[in-house]
């Protein structure tokens, strides 16, 4: 075989690793983010966190229209490319080719081109939080945990050494909610080493358990949901209704939950008027004495972005307490500039590392800036959301919102993972505002969000003793013009945690 020569002409896309970097802090969440530039910092001398309270990055949005910052990326000074590593602090990144990065990175190329980039799964992508905010003076973080507060009633209890320790023992060994997790037969076996040991481990440790469910809370250290209630219940005032709820509580805890009323009644010897008055004092237990010990701070969720009325319209703006305050080191920068056209190999290298911090805070700036273009976006397309609640929410798919910004729906699928907005109504995650649309008689669409609402309002509803069934919401809503099959009502009753009718309904 003769060998020969021969051209070819091909085209692929090759992504720089400023670019990697910059989709990939766009699909990280305020918390990732926040770790990630604490590991920069660590890492690179030349960056360092601003001091004072004003956030280092003010939108983009606000300060120039897309033109204009178009014309500012073309106009900026390219970097110092004489050896391929030295940069000089005025010209730190070739914004010509950032431009280029940035408009194949809006438009999703990366996604076949760059495997090492993930979706990241979101925090609630199911729905939204449950909108409840807690007012920044009403947060504790010096709160007592359950067990400094157990361990605050044992000075008064006058124990012996031995059956405080026992008890101190247990009162570790309590779970989030409050419970007994783990057998006492299992905590003996661990700390004890003999066979004797262990036996009288196991008897100090029972008699700790007495003394720890006799603390308050009422429930602490039951190692059910039974015993937690009847410990409750051993409290309440002598009736008959106690005696029987204690038994229910024993026994028939299962027979409760289905609402089964003959059952319980053979069962207990009780007649329906008892047994209600018995679910009525059950009702008011507590079934994690933990509860009031959590700690509410771990689960407040910081918004990247507020919505602000603005005279008939609504306003985004971006959260600065989530932005990093990040500058470069004027030292240090200043110390590279003057060794720049040295032929020392530090020096070089130095000069890189400079010009990674000034691409990492230029692509954290324009991961906010997409950020808020990509929510007064929603804003502007769910105006009634903000004026009405979820009800007037109206359908939105991520197409929409990337045919409108001229950014592939892979980038808006990376904006509204993890990322949160504060509203009137509450703190949601920017997917919860993207909705399939279901057909009304009318000829238009409702949003499947609005249809939950519905759903919910119309459970709220109803009649106790004749909860409505699927089948009768799925009418209902078709009464109101919106097709709906049983199937879907089933479903989204599910998502919203509504229980199915023969456990709604009362005994």
């Amino acid at each position: 075989m003769k060998p020969s020569l021969q051209v070819r002409l091909s085209q692929h896309l090759a992504l720089t690793p400023q670019l990697q970097q910059s989709i990939r802090l766009l699909q990280l969440s305020t918390l990732e983010l926040h770790q990630e530039v604490e590991q920069m910092l660590e890492q690179n001398p030349f960056l360092e966190a601003e001091e004072d309270n004003a956030p280092v990055f003010e939108p983009l949005a606000e300060r120039t229209t897309p033109a204009e910052r178009v014309g500012e990326r073309e106009t900026e000074n390219a970097a110092e490319a004489a050896s391929g590593d030295a940069v000089d602090e005025a010209a730190p990144i070739d914004n010509a080719e950032f431009a280029t990065e940035r408009a194949d990175w809006e438009n999703g190329t990366e996604r076949d081109d760059f495997d090492g980039i993930r979706e990241t799964p979101s925090a609630s992508s199911a729905g939204s939080s449950d909108g409840d905010e807690l007012d920044p003076q009403d947060r504790n973080p010096a709160a007592q945990s359950l067990q400094e507060f157990l361990r605050d009633q044992l000075p008064g209890m006058r124990l012996s050494p031995e059956d405080a320790a026992a008890l101190h023992v247990l009162i570790e060994s309590l779970n989030d909610d409050g419970y007994l997790a783990d057998p006492l037969e299992e905590i003996a076996a661990q700390l004890a080493e003999g066979e004797d040991e262990r036996e009288e481990l196991l008897e100090r440790l029972n008699c700790a358990l007495k003394w720890l469910q006799s603390m308050e809370p009422a429930g602490v250290g039951a190692r059910n949901l039974g015993e937690c209630l009847t410990l409750q219940l051993r409290l309440q005032p002598r009736s008959e209704a106690q005696a029987i709820a204690i038994i229910v509580c024993k026994q028939h805890l299962e027979l409760l939950a289905r609402r089964d009323l003959k059952k319980l009644m053979a069962a207990t010897g009780a007649d329906e008027v008892l047994l209600k008055e018995a679910q009525a004092l059950i009702i008011t237990l507590e079934p994690k004495p933990a509860r009031p010990f959590a700690r509410a701070e771990a689960n407040i969720i910081a918004p990247d972005v507020v919505v602000q009325k603005s005279g008939r319209n609504w306003k985004v703006v971006l959260n600065p307490d989530v932005m990093p305050k990040l500058r470069i080191n004027d030292l240090y920068a200043q110390a590279i500039r003057q060794h720049r056209g040295s032929a020392n190999g530090s020096a070089a290298g130095l000069s890189s590392r400079l010009q990674e911090a000034r691409w990492f805070m230029k692509n954290i700036q324009q991961r906010f800036d997409t950020i808020q273009r990509v929510s007064q976006a929603i804003v502007e397309r769910q105006k009634s959301f903000f004026t009405h609640g979820e009800i007037a929410m109206k359908p939105l798919v991520l197409r929409e919102i990337a045919d409108e910004l001229g950014l592939h729906e892979s980038t808006i699928s990376r904006v509204t993972t993890a990322k949160y907005m504060s509203t009137p109504f509450g703190t949601f995650e920017l997917k919860y505002f993207f909705g399939s649309s279901l057909n009304t008689e009318a000829g238009g669409n409702a949003s499947s969000t609005a249809v939950r609402a519905l759903i919910k309002q119309l459970v709220s509803a109803e009649d106790p003793c004749k909860p409505l069934s699927d089948s009768q919401l799925s009418q209902m809503l078709e009464e109101q013009g919106i097709q709906v099959a049983r199937r879907t009502v089933a479903k989204y009753r599910e998502a919203l945690k509504i229980a199915p009718t023969n456990l709604r309904k009362a005994m």
